[in-house]
């Protein structure tokens, strides 16, 4: 019987230290244990380091945000296995380990904001069945088709506010299951002919705030799920007519702050009822190649916001008149017909 007794007692003590464990929290953090799930969050306190100490084994969601973290390892998360969002944005990491990732192979989101990442070594993102990848507002310069494994399960990509010049094809077509990429505010100047080829379930695409001067006229032939293209703020001058063939899902273009004059004849064409369009802050020219445009867009005004500060640029006697106003006349259309 006290064998017994016994039994009972050390089976009772182990079951109290591994509740304790189980909802111990790290200094510095706060901790929350909902059903099936425990969040840690580190935000905005003076952690230097990662916080072993006290974190929960079940962890299953980790912020560690606005601080002071400088390094992490795999060693770190291996007291976490069963980790499936990792959050580590705004601190001061330089570097990750290639193997940063093995230990946690739940790991479903990861984002990396906001840091001081330039390079990455190869295999870095391959030790997990990532989904969604955030690499926003760091100084990386080149992005390697070596971080991912062939046929990633990543379905969205943030590598917006870096110093990319080129996003190599290789890339992502290690990513066929991508839904929403997101290029914007880098140093991109030209896009490969088959950059984009592997993309068949892209459904956004944003690439603003770059340097194109141009797209080729089937760089999004592949993406027929496209139904936000966001090319605004860069310096296109003027776009193929065959560019948004087969796109009949898109239901949004932002194509303010370029440089464009005109748009050719058919781009538009078979647009959906829904489709929106941002034109303002370009340099129209309106003359007689502006007759597909403005025949557009005074058939469809609903469909272009801030329709009335889509205004003319040249010549000299139409400047600063709204496009959507002119008269086939003013455009020197009749002209043309006669």
């Amino acid at each position: 019987m006290n064998l017994w007794i016994l039994l009972t007692f050390t089976a009772l003590a182990e079951c109290r230290y591994q509740k304790r464990g189980a909802y111990s929290c790290p200094d510095l953090c706060s901790c929350s244990f909902p059903p099936s799930t425990t969040e840690v969050v580190c935000s905005q306190s003076s952690l230097n380091h990662f916080p072993v100490s006290g974190l929960p084994s079940n962890t299953t969601q980790l912020s560690i945000q606005s601080n002071n973290l400088s390094s992490i390892t795999a060693s770190h998360l291996s007291a976490v296995p069963l980790l499936n969002h990792l959050q580590l944005y705004y601190n001061n990491l330089t570097s990750l380990p290639s193997d940063l990732l093995k230990d946690v192979p739940h790991l479903n989101t990861l984002d990396l904001t906001g840091n001081q990442l330039v390079n990455l070594p190869p295999n870095v993102f391959s030790h997990a069945s990532l989904h969604s990848l955030v690499l926003k507002n760091n100084l990386i310069e080149k992005a390697d088709a070596e971080w991912f494994p062939d046929n990633s399960n990543l379905t969205w990509l943030d590598l917006s506010g870096n110093r990319l010049t080129d996003v190599p094809a290789a890339l992502l077509q290690k990513l066929p299951n991508l839904e929403i990429l997101d290029l914007s505010d880098n140093n991109l100047q030209d896009l490969q002919p088959d950059a984009l080829k592997n993309l068949h379930r892209l459904q956004s695409l944003n690439l603003a705030g770059n340097k194109l001067s141009s797209l080729k006229p089937t760089i999004f032939s592949h993406n027929l799920k496209l139904s936000q293209l966001l090319l605004q703020e860069n310096q296109l001058q003027e776009l193929p007519a065959a560019l948004l063939q087969g796109l009949q899902h898109l239901e949004l273009l932002l194509l303010n702050q370029n440089q464009l004059q005109h748009f050719p004849s058919g781009l538009l064409d078979e647009k959906k009822s829904s489709f929106q369009m941002i034109l303002t802050g370009n340099p129209w020219v309106c003359d007689e190649k502006m007759e597909y445009l403005w025949k557009w867009l005074t058939v469809h005004p609903q469909n272009v916001v801030f329709l009335e500060e889509v205004m003319c640029a040249g010549p000299e006697a139409l400047k600063h008149r709204q496009v959507a106003s002119l008269t086939e006349s003013e455009l020197g259309l009749n002209k043309i017909q006669n």
